[in-house]
């Protein structure tokens, strides 16, 4: 590729190319030793300004079972950051050395500012409360792999939508595909914004907000779990009332089909008991695996490297 593609927002990539990052994240499970070496001399910056466990690392075994290497920091302390260097200016230096840069970034729309300063292919691992494109891939991935499609279903979307950014990515996503519904499970305080709303509504996308999960359990097709995240709140009364606003628990289940497909972005506090671990309808271990598999993919169409037929 001659163009550098970058990936900030999931509506950067087409319905066709996703369904590619998916057909190749298949392949790689069935022909995982024709991409061995793949990305070899090629090299991956995690830039994470903000911690991450499953992103990072996932983004780390991606590049390392393809055979490239990784450098980078986990927290912008270890960072020049903590010196009073700007995003661009880092991005920049970083581009001199890798192939591909992955970052986290605690401010919105930084990677947007990284993205135009960048000679290299940046892939947005969340910034903020805005925007989280390679959960969503992950997410994708997942449900075409439990359900065999990506159209004709409902979806509930439960816990902290207004600054969930996986919810935000997922249903900008979802709105594309034929015969797509989303239940929004949530306290009013943490309702999806009215921008989301806007999306569902110019898309044509049927939705309803309701505030008990148990309203809504009989209906899904999907229910998308979230954690109440204590680090998006400016004030810790408020985060305490509502962080145990949903608890999922087998009690809950009952009235839920039996192909349900549960899905969490990760990390869980206690939104999902433990005892819901083993029940078959949970896939949100699973999930994390297709993450891998999906950022090798994005990996590999960044750089414009195809396996060998």
């Amino acid at each position: 590729m001659s163009e550098i593609r970058n990936l900030i927002n999931i509506t950067d990539f087409s319905v066709e190319e996703i369904d590619e990052l998916i057909r190749v994240a298949d392949d790689i499970v069935k022909n995982h030793s024709a991409y061995e070496n793949i990305c070899a001399h090629k090299k991956l910056a995690t830039l994470f300004f903000e911690p991450s466990t499953r992103t990072r690392l996932s983004f780390e075994a991606a590049m390392l079972e393809l055979g490239g290497s990784v450098l980078g920091f986990s927290e912008a302390g270890s960072s020049s950051a903590a010196k009073g260097e700007s995003v661009s200016d880092t991005v920049r230096t970083v581009g001199c050395y890798v192939d591909i840069i992955a970052m986290r970034h605690p401010k919105e729309g930084a990677p947007v500012v990284a993205a135009q300063r960048t000679t290299v292919p940046i892939i947005n691992a969340g910034d903020g409360g805005h925007f989280h494109p390679t959960q969503t891939l992950t997410d994708l991935l997942t449900i075409k792999r439990k359900k065999g499609r990506l159209n004709n279903m409902t979806i509930g979307l439960c816990g902290d939508l207004k600054f969930g950014r996986t919810v935000h990515s997922l249903i900008e996503a979802m709105i594309r595909y034929e015969g797509i519904r989303f239940v929004l499970i949530s306290p009013q305080e943490l309702q999806v914004p009215d921008y989301v709303k806007d999306e569902m509504d110019n898309a044509g996308v049927e939705w309803k907000e309701v505030e008990k999960l148990e309203d809504a359990m009989g209906e899904l097709d999907i229910l998308y779990m979230t954690r109440v995240q204590r680090e998006r709140f400016f004030n810790e009364e408020d985060y305490v009332r509502l962080k145990d606003s949903y608890i999922l628990d087998l009690e809950k289940l009952k009235a839920a089909k039996e192909d349900l497909t549960i899905m969490h972005p990760l990390p869980r506090v206690n939104e999902i008991a433990v005892e819901v671990d083993d029940d078959p309808r949970a896939c949100y271990f699973f999930q994390a695996l297709c993450g891998k598999h999906i950022r090798m993919a994005l990996i590999l169409y960044l750089l414009g490297i195809k396996r060998e037929a």
